[in-house]
């Protein structure tokens, strides 16, 4: 197995850098970053931009021109070799003269999944893989997620005070957070497929679920509603002509009921049986709709359903500098819950930071589709 130099794995830092600037253009692609580099010097840089554009590769090989001849190539997604909406990136790589390629990780994309490798060796290029692969499966991680299980990946967020509590008693819950946070929510949500929450929140609330100002996507608002209670006069049900509503209803919800929101435009997605919404269920189905990243906004039963069923993928969390009191059920997660600490949930990868005093905590949990596998 090829030694890997301090040199490669500095390179591929770069590229995963690169690669990060697409976060929620690309998707349900990737987000893949390159780096040309020529006798020990950085040549030339480039990221996969936006779905449907130029792969990273093909943007970083253009911008070396001549300068590619005889130079590594650091990728952190193998090359793909088959035709899509864009040609395969193989060939580019072949006809630019590139004489090494250091990749992060193999694709698993089965159009691709060792192929384009095997391709380059083919042609005669050396090729080495799994170069910081963890730090380039955490980043793909709902890309990965989607080929492994059909699944979109699942991020909880709530905003809560410093001992717990995500409303007063009464229901307020305006405002939790501060300015600078919500506007950290609002990019979030600008990156999203598609942002889910309860009917009890929507009665509660009247969100819109929008993302202000909007950001490179325009998320889906996805209620889930057994009785299909959404009030015609809502916002959500006033705006599902110009932003994409979809109520999640069970066979208990009313004919009746049903029309009037459809009426209004919005879109009902019926699920089988008379009880909760099953939430293994209804991800399959929102993976068949093509939706890669979901963002759960609550209340506590729904994000309780979402972590009885293992489906929490990552957390984003505001920590308010506020003190509530009371027994209330105005709390993150309900649900079942666990018997005993050792089987709570932990991050494996967090982030800290101060928002103008609130405490924001972002990261993910350990998945199988972002492990490590054996590189070669």
């Amino acid at each position: 197995m090829p030694i890997v130099t301090e040199e490669d794995r500095r390179w591929m830092r770069l590229a995963l850098a690169e690669a990060g600037r697409g976060l929620g253009w690309v998707e349900p692609n990737p987000m893949v970053g390159a780096v040309v580099v020529r006798d020990g010097k950085l040549v030339a840089v480039g990221h996969h931009a936006r779905y449907g554009g130029p792969h990273a590769e093909v943007v970083a090989l253009q911008a070396a021109g001549e300068a590619a001849q005889g130079a590594t190539l650091y990728v952190t997604l193998e090359p793909c070799c088959h035709v899509g909406k864009t040609p395969p990136c193989t060939d580019a790589v072949i006809a630019s003269g590139i004489t090494r390629v250091v990749a992060a990780m193999r694709d698993p994309f089965p159009r691709v999944a060792g192929g384009g490798f095997a391709r380059l060796r083919d042609a005669g290029l050396k090729v080495q893989w799994g170069v910081e692969e963890t730090e380039a499966r955490f980043l793909n991680a709902p890309y990965l997620k989607r080929l492994t299980v059909g699944r979109p990946f699942v991020t909880a967020k709530w905003a809560m005070t410093l001992d717990g509590k995500t409303a007063c008693q009464s229901g307020d819950s305006k405002w939790i957070s501060n300015p600078r946070s919500r506007s950290v929510v609002h990019a979030l949500r600008g990156r999203m497929d598609g942002i889910l929450a309860g009917i009890g929140t929507v009665l509660l609330d009247d969100p819109e679920l929008t993302a202000r100002p909007n950001g490179p996507r325009s998320p889906t608002r996805i209620i889930l509603d057994s009785t299909a209670r959404l009030p015609i006069d809502s916002k959500l049900a006033l705006t599902a002509l110009r932003v994409p509503v979809w109520v999640v209803v069970s066979q208990m919800a009313p004919p009746d009921r049903v029309h009037s929101l459809q009426q209004m435009g919005v879109e009902l997605i019926p699920m089988q049986g008379d009880g909760p919404i099953p939430i293994p269920d209804l991800l399959d189905e929102l993976g068949r709709r093509g939706l890669t990243n979901v963002l759960v906004e609550g209340g506590g039963r729904v994000l309780g359903a979402f972590l009885d069923a293992g489906e929490v993928d990552a957390v984003e969390v505001f920590i308010a500098p506020t003190l509530e009191g009371g027994s209330h059920h105005f709390t993150p997660f309900r649900g079942l819950g666990v018997t005993r600490m050792a089987e709570a949930l932990r991050l494996t990868r967090h982030r800290v930071s101060l928002l103008d005093g609130d405490v924001s905590l972002s990261g993910q949990i350990a998945r199988p589709w972002w492990q490590l596998t054996d590189s070669a």
